[in-house]
């Protein structure tokens, strides 16, 4: 028995398709979409008998878009009425489910113009050969798994666990012992590929010229060489010399790219019944509006070598800086010969500040008068482009001409960039990377404290040179025993000692970070092998706390500042008075910086926090536009290449392969298990060992690792531990509350600093006596 609602949605589909003479067979037959196999959209019957086996059978699963029967495009608004839910069929769905799925993700991959029903031809072989290898159970008795599902899981397994193809034909040749004789599991990666290879996306190897001048594309696709440097397209037909000569059969480009269209890819994002709601959306909500598909290019990320690649403004020099451009006042130092981006800050300081007044900290006998004018506009650079008539790399004696006027300025070419119409209205073209700013600024602290050998910028040059631009007679060398004397920013040998066995201590919770142990060389008294989470981490959370006993304030101050400070960017949330605040605090911290290092330890990366606060108040928080996110994924990428003689097509067909998992993952029962619900290596769930009259604070977050230990806390650190536990723990909160109030009231001129050190010193005893009272 069906319901009334569910036959009238039965007549209001055929009704639909009857509404599309092209999907019409013979004025009254239309594809029966039920569930029986001799059906399921590909045979044609008539109307009476389609409205009976939807009644008795229900819809062909997954069938939500109707293809078969009119609605051509997908992303054009159905009534939601008409609509057929899934879970209104799933008691009708036969044992044959997994089956039509697996049709529909063929049916799917190659869109709504395929039929089934018609006469293959060369192109549409390798789909109606998934299509019959759907049919076939991968042995016989088998009803879990066809031939095509057995080896899109395969593949979809190789992928998500990034294993080699060695393995997967070891694997495939083990399942084969454990498996019948007669089994369809393919026999290695080479027949799994051949058999899902109809899923996959096109890709276009497109010849390049080796000079990078041109492509061989559209009209230019018959060059035989370059139009622009005349470089010939083709490699020499014969190769070797003496006797030894070869001669190439087919012709091979000097250079050629991969490119992947995008049209096929959204067309599949259309198509997949995964994606096809999301990519409706704005069509079934705007409906008032014509709406179409456009794109801009928002911005650049990428490192800061890349950033002169992206802009064309040199990053390397005096002039390294593209938001100060000529407004630098970097200069090279006389010893070492390496530019210097000391005293470079005062400038941005408000103009009644003390620093700038000062003669003795900085640049001796120099007072900062000057104003930092601001970031250029992207109407200013335009117009300074032009009037210097620097040219684009395609155009003619672009090398001569540009090479004369980045003479004369930071510039070395015109970027293609610029040839957008919209490109000089954005506030921010290039981002600054913050990841690999905040890597050099703690190599640089990290190494000039700990004196590592070769990379601490207190040298014996930059002893040498310091007094010619500061007043610090305490630092020269001796020239009694031509030594130079300790400075106080330098760690002695136990301090070292007593910071690196710190380290290799710490444990983390599990993913937070890695094992910073392993980078500890107790020997040499230095870190080594750092990546830049490492530094990341230990700059934010680890570094004040690890020269807080060893630092005087004044040197240790400043440090902790700088950590702070980029701790504050890189928040999942900003607001605009916190990036102002940050924006003048960050010339202060590095004008204290610049009252205890040498001119030789600000080079261009100490210079560049300067600007991060003012383009974070322009694009938001760092997270959405530093490199960590590239260079994660060209790890990824990296571990594609099998063949080293060929990176590029090593990189090419495994990216096609991670499409077509992803895309058949979607038609797995359990969802997409490409983002499985994994948990961590000591998460537990709570319910199992929390009791409910236990306080929120004592709650465990994850299980304990490792064997467990005892640790007697002295007075203080018992006093500390008391103290947190209390001013942590939320069922407490309204009992401070009291306590702030009565004192308050006792003592109305406290401000909150008091307060707090009142709180921290008086509220446990208070605590105590109250609850028992």
């Amino acid at each position: 028995m069906f319901s009334n609602e569910w036959g009238d949605k039965v007549d209001e589909f055929v009704a639909f398709a009857l509404r599309h003479p092209e999907c019409v067979n013979g004025g009254t037959s239309i594809r029966c979409p039920c569930t029986l196999v001799k059906c399921q959209n590909k045979k044609f019957l008539n109307v009476e008998t389609v409205k009976v086996h939807l009644y008795i059978n229900g819809f062909v699963p997954d069938y939500y878009v109707w293809i078969y029967h009119g609605e051509k495009q997908v992303h054009q608004r159905c009534s939601s009425s008409v609509r057929v839910s899934v879970s209104e069929t799933d008691q009708m769905v036969s044992d044959n489910m997994n089956h039509t799925t697996y049709h529909r993700m063929v049916c799917d991959a190659a869109g709504p113009e395929f039929n089934p029903d018609e006469e293959p031809n060369a192109e549409a072989r390798n789909l109606y050969d998934m299509i019959r290898a759907g049919d076939k159970p991968v042995y016989e008795g088998n009803s879990k798994h066809t031939q095509l599902s057995a080896a899109v899981r395969m593949l979809e397994i190789k992928c998500r666990h990034r294993c080699s193809q060695a393995w997967f034909d070891d694997m495939s040749n083990f399942i084969q012992e454990l498996l019948p004789q007669d089994n369809l599991m393919p026999l290695d990666f080479y027949s799994t590929k051949k058999l899902v290879r109809g899923l996959g996306l096109p890709v276009q190897v497109i010849h390049c010229c080796v000079n990078n001048c041109m492509i061989y594309w559209g009209d230019d696709s018959d060059l035989n060489s370059c139009k622009k440097c005349g470089h010939a397209r083709y490699k020499k037909k014969v190769r070797g010399s003496g006797n030894r000569l070869y001669i190439r059969k087919l012709k091979v480009p000097y250079k050629k790219m991969h490119y992947f269209p995008i049209t096929p890819r959204l067309q599949r994002l259309y198509a997949s019944i995964a994606t096809a709601n999301e990519m409706r959306w704005h069509s079934e909500h705007h409906m008032e509006d014509d709406l179409y598909m456009r794109a801009a290019l928002m911005w650049t990320i990428n490192d800061f070598p890349a950033y002169s690649m992206m802009s064309r403004w040199s990053t390397v020099g005096m002039l390294a800086c593209s938001h100060c451009m000529e407004d630098s006042d970097a200069f090279r130092l006389i010893k070492s010969g390496k530019q210097s981006w000391f005293d470079n800050h005062r400038k941005f300081l408000p103009m009644n500040h003390p620093y700038r007044r000062n003669t003795k900290d900085f640049i001796k006998n120099r007072k900062v008068t000057k104003q930092f004018p601001g970031v250029r506009s992207g109407d200013e650079i335009l117009q300074d482009l032009n009037n210097r008539g620097l040219r684009k790399v395609i155009d003619v004696d672009v090398e001569v001409v540009n090479a004369a006027i980045s003479k004369t300025c930071g510039w070395n070419k015109r970027s293609i960039f610029w040839d957008l119409p919209y490109w000089h209205e954005h506030l921010l073209r290039h981002n600054l990377d913050v990841m690999h700013i905040e890597k050099n600024v703690f190599d640089n602290i990290f190494n000039t404290v700990f004196n590592i050998p070769g990379k601490t910028k207190d040298t014996y040059k930059s002893r040498d040179e310091l007094n010619k631009y500061c007043r610090r007679p305490q630092f020269a060398q001796n020239l009694v025993t031509s030594k130079y004397p300790d400075v106080p920013f330098v760690l002695n040998k136990s301090q070292k000692k007593d910071v690196l066995e710190w380290v290799k201590k710490l444990r983390f919770p599990d993913g937070y970070a890695s094992n910073l142990g392993r980078c500890v060389d107790a020997n040499k008294l230095k870190m080594f092998g750092m990546k830049s989470h490492d530094c990341h981490v230990f700059m934010q959370r680890l570094l004040p706390i690890a020269l807080r006993e060893f630092l005087p304030n004044r040197i240790w101050e400043p440090i902790t500042e700088i950590s702070l400070f980029f701790k504050q960017p890189t928040s999942s949330s900003l607001t605009d008075e916190e990036l102002r605040n940050l924006d003048e605090q960050i010339p202060v911290i590095l004008c204290n910086l610049e009252k205890i290092f040498p001119p030789s330890f600000f080079d261009s990366m100490e210079h560049l926090p300067v600007h991060l606060a003012y383009e974070a108040r322009i694009a938001g928080p760092v997270h959405y536009r530093w490199m960590y996110p590239p260079e994660r994924y060209l790890r990824k990428i990296k571990h594609k290449i099998m063949n080293k003689a060929q990176v590029e097509g090593s990189i090419s067909i495994g990216y096609i392969m991670d499409e077509v998992a992803k895309f058949a993952s979607f038609y797995f029962k359990e969802g997409d298990p490409t983002l499985p619900l994994k948990e961590k290596r000591n998460e537990v769930y709570l319910d199992d060992i929390v009791d409910d009259d236990m306080y929120e604070i004592f709650k465990p977050p994850g299980k304990a690792i490792g064997a467990e230990g005892k640790w007697y806390l002295a007075d203080n650190e018992y006093t500390a531990a008391h103290l947190y536990v209390l001013m942590n723990c939320p069922e407490v909160q309204p009992f401070i509350d009291v306590f702030v109030t009565e004192k308050r009231k006792q003592f109305p001129n406290l401000n909150d600093e008091a307060v707090n050190a009142v709180t921290e010193q008086e509220f446990p005893s208070w605590f105590e006596k109250y609850v028992c009272s």
